[in-house]
């Protein structure tokens, strides 16, 4: 009997929960010191969290165990995860809030597919091909609602923060392919250490060519957005990723991946009660629609 039943389905759920939170968090964050500084920050202090639990949990406060085939995979698959899909999706949530971003994501597990697909081998059902059709419905649906707090004017939101938040769902589905295959069976949050290291130093090529370090060195000034960043890098890289990195680990990746794709759903209660948002009857139900479309994906 498995020792441990439902482990991986439970953690992708808490992972929707940790990345909800996440959301609200960065975005305020984001709108005070920009995207960019946010980004690393909050994998600094992933990182620094993840070294006394690996160190408990293992012995090792570092993944020196790894294999180079571990390193390689999750290495990869941090730099494209973190560096570019976070990079697009929090350059999103500033340009059209962290509830349509994070609706976006309901776009990983249809991506997912596609990527396993090619990588894997993997070929899609006609039920597969009608689940990626309901959730890209769903997401349209929202997104092109009219909002009066918009970011620019009273249109549907900047069609540059949807692409970005498209870009932040293909990082995403990537990231989760390449850690399956870096994975194995080696303990998932050495594995996280490992993505947010390559995370962090993607991001110090990107700020050291483009000249940023005064604008990093500028938001560790701002105590409210540092406050923020923390509380996004505790529910984020710490315990967002390590649980996600658990639930592809115990379960399919597309069971995983549909159950994280609740965010959008536990965002808005979140988004009415934290910020007072007014969240629109076509918002809820493009969302389920979304959500309902990538159970249909899996099933």
């Amino acid at each position: 009997m498995d020792p441990a039943p439902f482990l991986g389905e439970s953690a992708a759920l808490a992972t929707a929960v940790c990345w909800a939170l996440t959301a609200l968090a960065f975005e305020s964050a984001g709108k005070r010191v920009g995207s960019l500084p946010v980004n690393l920050i909050r994998l600094l202090v992933g990182f620094l969290l993840l070294i006394p639990l690996v160190w408990i949990r293992r012995g090792l406060p570092f993944p020196t165990d790894a294999t180079p085939a571990a390193w390689l995979w999750l290495g990869v698959s941090g730099l494209v995860g973190f560096a570019f899909g976070d990079l697009c999706l929090f350059r999103a949530f500033v340009l059209v809030g962290s509830r349509i971003s994070v609706l976006l994501m309901s776009l990983v597990p249809p991506i997912a597919a596609l990527i396993g697909g090619a990588v894997l081998g993997e070929s899609l059902t006609p039920r597969e091909w009608a689940g990626m059709s309901i959730t890209i419905a769903g997401i349209a649906w929202v997104v092109r609602e009219r909002r009066p707090d918009a970011v620019e004017g009273s249109g549907p939101p900047a069609l540059r923060g949807i692409l970005l938040g498209i870009g932040g769902a293909v990082g995403q589905s990537v990231g989760l392919v390449l850690s399956k295959l870096g994975m194995a069976r080696y303990d998932a949050f050495a594995a996280n250490q490992i993505r947010v290291l390559a995370g962090i130093v993607g991001f110090a090529v990107i700020f050291t060519f483009t000249g940023l370090w005064p604008r990093f060195a500028q938001a560790l000034r701002n105590p409210e957005a540092m406050r923020r960043t923390a509380f996004g890098g505790v529910f984020g890289p710490f315990l967002g990723v390590s649980l996600s990195l658990v639930a592809v680990q115990h379960t399919e990746a597309g069971v995983a991946a549909t159950l994280m794709a609740l965010t959008p759903v536990l965002i808005l209660p979140l988004a009415a009660v934290m910020r007072r948002e007014r969240v629109s009857v076509r918002a809820a139900a493009g969302a389920l629609v979304a959500v309902a479309g990538t159970a249909v994906l899996v099933s």
